[in-house]
C-alpha cells in the first residue's frame, strides 16, 4: 500500500497547480503534431474543423484511463452524467446537457459502433470490443446518426485488422476480489482478408454485503464475459465487407437500493422518518438473493463500395437479441398485501409471513423500520406492529420478478460523395423492427424462493399477486440526407435532414386470473375494463444546420441548430386507471388527491437545440481550447415515474410538457513541457420546467437527472526513466454538482399515509402523513481516479486507485412521491489494484 499512499499524496500536490479558471479539452487528446481525426459528421475530418462540441478519447487516453464503457466515458466528459446498473445491468440513462434517457422508454443517446447504430439501450454500457477511439457528440444528432440521438451520440471505433499479426492482453486484480482481463488478436488470414478476435472478463464481489443471507456476494456482485469477432474482406479494389459478431453473458445482483423516508411529521416518533438522502447509512438484509441475468448476442454485416465516379455506397444490417431478467425481494409489506389473504390459496404465504415475523422480532433493520411482534403496518398497531420498509428479512414483503426480452433487426443504405471537393453530400434510408416483451410480477413469499415466471398459480410456492406484462412491436422507417458546402476556404455551411416514422403497437400478456391475496384481478387495471390491443404512429422531421468560419487554421467559430426526436410509446395497460383510483380520488376514505396525471400512452419528445462556440489551438498545437454556449427547448420530455401503494408497484413513463435548458461549456488542454499535459473542462447547466400537466405544481423546478454543473481536472505525465523505460502517471478528478432526480423537488406533497391516517385507529389528521421532498437532492461529490506505472517496450505495469479518496456518494435517487420517500443507490467505493499488460 506504500506506493498507493505516495501516489495519493502526489495527486493532492499536483491537482491544485491546475485547479484554475483555465479549463479542459477532450479528456487528454493528443496535441501538437498528432491531429485528431473524427467522424462526427459521418465523414473523416479534423476535430478542429467540426462545427460542434465533440469530446474525444483517443487510443492512448483509453489505455491510460482504463476506460471500457459508457460509464467511463461519461465521467471524463463535461456536461454528461450517467446512471447505470442500479436496478439491473441494462438499465442505463445518460444525461447530456439536460436531456435524459427515461427508464422504460428509449434512450436519448445513440450508440454507433464502427458506423452501425445499435438499437437496444441494454448495449449502451457494455464493452464493444477493442476500442481505438471514442467520440461523444452533444446536441441532437438524429439528422446524421439516426434514431434516439436527441441528446447526442457516442461514436466508437474499434480495432480493424492490419497487414501484420498483433495482439495484447491486460489483466488486473483489485480489492473486493475484483478481476478484469481483456485480450485481442488481430491480423491477416489471407490476401485482402483479416480478422480481429477479442475477449473481456470481469468479476467482483462488490462493495456491499447482505447481513441476513449467508452468501456474502448478494448486493452488488457481478460476473460478465464477452467475446467479439470481426472479419474484414476486400472484395476487389473498390469493395470491402466487414462482418462482426459478439456474445456476452452477465450474472450478478440487482436492485441495489435502500429506502429513505421524507415524512417530517413522523420524525418526532423516529428521526429517521425524515432523512436527507445524502446522509443515509446503507445496510442490506433482504431474505431474497437479488439476481440479474443478461444474455446478449448481435451480428452485423457492412459493405462499402467506391464507385469510379467518386461516390461510395455503404449498406449494413444488424440483428440483436438481448434476454434480461431479475429477481429481487419485494416492497409491499407495509401495505398488508401478504398479511390478510382474501383467498385461502394465499394461506401458505400468510402463515409464512407471521412465522418469519415472530422468529425475527427485534431483528435490527434500518430505522425507522422495526420488526415487531405481529406483521401489521405501523399506522394500525404502533405498539407491537412491524414497520417493515422494502426488502425486509421477513417474507411479508413478497418477491418481484422482472423480464425484458428484445430482438430487433435493422438496416441502412447510404450513398455519399467522396469528400474530395467543396461539396459533400449523402442520402440514404433506414429500417428497424423491434419485438419487445416486458413484464413485472409481484409474488407471495412462502420462504421457498422465487419461481422466475411472470405468472405462477395460487397453489404454487410463489403465487403471483400482481402482474404487468405487455408485448410491444415497433417498425421504424426513415429517410435522410445531408449537404456540406465549402463556400470558400474560411466558410462552410452544412444542412442535414431526416424524416422518421415509428409505428408502435402493444398487446397485453396478462391472463384472466385472480389475485389470491386481494380477490381482485391479477392486474388491478383490469377492474376498470378489458385490455385491448393498441397502436399509434409517431413521426418527426429532424433538420440540422451548421455554420463554420475559420479565419485561420488555428481558430474555428461555429454555430448549429437542430431538432431532436424520441418516439412516444405505451405504458402497461391500466396504468392510468390505477393511478386515478388511488392517487387522484381524494374522496373515498384512504385515498388522496395527488394531482398527478398518468396516461397509458405517452407522447413523443421533441427538442430544439442551438449552440454557438469557438475552438482553437495555439503554440503549435501545445494548447487547445474550446468554448460553447447552448440553449435547448424540450417539448414533452419523457420522464420515468415510480409508484408504490396498496396495488403493488407501477413503473410508467410520463411527459413534462416543456423544459428550457441553457448552459455554457469550456475545455482547455496544455502540454506545459514535453510529456506533461494538463487538461480540464467545465459545464454549467441552468434548466427550468416551464409547463407540466402531469404535475402542475412542479413548474419552475429543474430538469430531472441534470447536474447543475460538472468539473473535470486531470493531468498526464509520460517521462523517460532510461532507454526503453517510461514512467506514466494519470490523474482524473471529476466533480458533479447538485442533482435532482425528480420533477418534484422542494415541494410538500400528500402521500399514501396522508390518506390512511384519518381512517386508522391513531386519529391523526391527513397532513401528518405529507412528505417534504426537499431532502431528496443529491449533493455535490467528487471522484478521483489515479493510475501510475511503467511502460517498457511491449510490457506495462500499473497501480491504480478508482475513487481514490473513497468518496461516499449516491448513484441514483428514485423518488416515489406518493410513497413519501426515495429508493437510493450508492455509488462505487474505492478500488485499489494492480494491472499488467503485454502487447506485440
Amino acid at each position: 500500500m506504500r506506493p498507493i499512499r505516495t501516489l495519493l499524496l502526489a495527486s493532492t500536490v499536483i491537482l491544485p497547480l491546475y485547479a484554475s479558471p483555465a479549463l479542459a479539452q477532450d479528456a487528454g487528446a493528443e496535441t501538437q503534431s498528432d491531429e485528431i481525426v473524427v467522424t462526427a459528421r459521418r465523414q473523416s475530418e479534423s476535430l478542429q474543423d467540426v462545427p460542434a462540441s465533440v469530446s474525444v478519447l483517443t487510443a492512448s487516453a483509453i489505455e491510460r484511463t482504463g476506460a471500457t464503457s459508457a460509464d467511463d466515458f461519461a465521467q471524463l466528459t463535461p456536461g454528461v452524467t450517467i446512471v447505470t446498473g442500479t436496478a439491473e445491468a441494462g438499465d442505463t440513462q445518460i444525461n447530456i446537457r439536460g436531456i435524459n434517457g427515461a427508464r422504460d422508454a428509449e434512450s436519448s443517446v445513440a450508440l454507433v459502433v464502427d458506423g452501425i447504430l445499435k438499437t437496444n439501450t441494454a448495449l449502451l454500457n457494455q464493452p464493444q470490443g477493442t476500442l481505438r477511439q471514442v467520440e461523444v457528440l452533444k446536441g441532437p444528432q438524429g439528422a446524421l446518426y439516426g434514431r434516439n440521438a436527441a441528446a447526442g451520440a457516442i461514436v466508437l471505433q474499434t480495432l480493424k485488422p492490419g497487414d501484420v499479426l498483433e495482439g495484447a492482453v491486460r489483466a488486473s486484480y483489485a480489492e473486493q476480489n475484483t478481476w478484469q482481463t481483456t485480450a485481442h488478436l488481430a491480423g491477416p488470414i489471407g490476401e485482402r482478408l483479416g480478422f480481429v478476435l477479442s475477449g473481456y472478463y470481469r468479476t467482483t464481489d462488490g462493495f456491499f454485503r447482505n447481513e441476513f443471507l449467508a452468501d456474502a456476494k448478494s448486493v452488488d456482485d457481478q460476473e460478465v464475459w464477452a467475446i467479439d469477432g470481426r472479419i474484414v474482406a476486400g472484395l476487389g479494389d473498390a469493395t470491402e465487407l466487414d462482418i462482426k459478431a459478439r456474445y456476452s453473458e452477465l450474472r450478478g445482483a440487482s436492485i441495489n437500493f435502500n429506502a429513505s423516508f421524507h415524512l417530517p411529521n413522523f420524525a418526532a416518533a423516529n428521526p429517521a422518518f425524515y432523512e436527507d438522502v445524502n446522509k443515509h447509512p446503507f445496510r442490506y438484509y433482504s431474505n431474497i438473493r437479488p439476481t440479474n441475468a443478461q444474455d446478449s448476442f448481435d451480428i452485423s454485416a457492412k459493405i462499402d463500395h467506391e464507385f469510379g465516379s467518386g461516390m461510395t455506397l455503404t449498406a449494413w444490417a444488424l440483428y440483436s437479441d438481448v434476454q434480461q431478467s431479475l429477481v429481487a425481494d419485494g416492497t409491499a409489506a407495509d401495505f398488508a398485501r401478504f398479511i390478510g389473504a382474501a383467498d385461502p390459496a394465499g394461506a401458505a404465504t400468510v402463515n409464512a409471513c407471521f412465522a418469519s415475523t415472530a422468529a425475527l422480532t427485534g431483528y435490527p433493520v434500518n430505522p425507522p423500520g422495526g420488526i415487531g411482534q405481529i406483521p401489521v403496518p405501523f399506522i394500525f398497531a404502533p405498539a407491537n406492529g412491524s414497520t417493515f420498509g422494502p426488502y425486509s428479512p421477513t417474507t411479508c414483503d413478497g418477491t418481484q420478478f422482472q423480464l425484458r426480452n428484445q430482438t430487433d433487426f435493422s438496416g441502412e443504405i447510404r450513398l455519399a460523395s467522396s469528400g474530395d471537393g467543396p461539396l459533400d453530400w449523402q442520402i440514404g434510408a433506414y429500417y428497424l423492427h423491434i419485438d419487445r416483451e416486458v413484464g413485472v410480477s409481484i409474488g407471495g413469499d412462502t420462504g421457498n424462493g422465487v419461481i422466475p415466471n411472470l405468472y405462477n398459480s395460487p397453489n404454487s410456492s410463489n403465487p403471483t399477486s400482481l402482474l404487468l406484462a405487455d408485448q410491444f412491436d415497433t417498425d421504424v422507417y426513415a429517410a435522410f440526407g445531408s449537404v456540406d458546402y465549402e463556400i470558400n476556404p474560411e466558410f462552410n455551411v452544412g444542412v442535414a435532414l431526416r424524416y422518421d416514422v415509428e409505428d408502435r403497437s402493444t398487446s397485453s400478456l396478462v391472463p384472466d386470473a385472480t389475485d389470491p391475496f386481494t380477490g381482485g384481478p391479477i392486474n388491478p387495471g383490469q377492474a376498470f375494463g378489458a385490455f385491448t390491443p393498441q397502436q399509434a404512429r409517431f413521426k418527426q422531421l429532424q433538420p440540422k444546420v451548421s455554420l463554420s468560419w475559420q479565419p485561420t487554421d488555428d481558430l474555428n467559430l461555429f454555430a448549429n441548430w437542430g431538432i431532436g426526436f424520441k418516439s412516444g410509446g405505451f405504458n402497461n395497460q391500466g396504468s392510468r386507471a390505477i393511478i386515478d383510483s388511488v392517487y387522484n380520488d381524494g374522496v373515498t376514505p384512504g385515498t388522496i388527491d395527488a394531482d398527478v396525471s398518468i396516461t397509458d400512452r405517452y407522447r413523443k419528445e421533441k427538442s430544439s437545440a442551438f449552440e454557438v462556440g469557438l475552438k482553437g489551438k495555439a503554440l503549435n498545437g501545445a494548447v487547445t481550447f474550446d468554448l460553447a454556449g447552448y440553449y435547448t427547448e424540450i417539448d414533452d420530455m419523457q420522464f420515468f415515474e415510480f409508484f408504490v401503494g396498496s396495488f403493488g408497484l407501477l413503473r410508467v413513463v410520463s411527459n413534462i410538457d416543456k423544459v428550457e435548458v441553457k448552459g455554457v461549456e469550456a475545455n482547455l488542454s496544455a502540454e506545459v513541457v514535453d510529456g506533461w499535459t494538463f487538461f480540464g473542462s467545465a459545464n454549467v447547466t441552468d434548466s427550468e420546467i416551464k409547463a407540466n400537466t402531469a404535475r402542475p405544481y412542479t413548474v419552475g423546478n429543474k430538469s430531472p437527472y441534470t447536474a447543475d454543473w460538472t468539473l473535470n481536472l486531470g493531468t498526464e505525465i509520460e517521462a523517460p526513466l532510461n532507454d526503453g523505460l517510461d514512467l506514466v502517471v494519470r490523474a482524473d478528478y471529476r466533480l458533479t454538482g447538485p442533482t435532482w432526480f425528480h420533477s418534484v423537488q422542494d415541494e410538500v406533497r400528500p402521500t399514501v399515509f396522508s390518506g390512511l391516517l384519518p381512517i386508522s385507529n391513531l386519529g391523526l389528521p391527513a397532513f401528518v402523513g405529507d412528505a417534504d421532498l426537499s431532502v431528496a437532492q443529491r449533493d455535490t461529490f467528487g471522484v478521483l481516479n489515479v493510475r501510475a506505472g511503467i511502460e517498457a517496450g511491449n510490457f506495462s505495469a500499473f497501480v491504480f486507485a478508482d475513487n481514490a479518496l473513497n468518496e461516499n456518494y449516491l448513484s441514483e435517487v428514485i423518488t416515489a412521491v406518493e410513497f413519501g420517500g426515495s429508493f437510493i443507490s450508492p455509488g462505487a467505493r474505492r478500488l485499489v489494484g494492480v494491472e499488467l499488460g503485454y502487447k506485440f
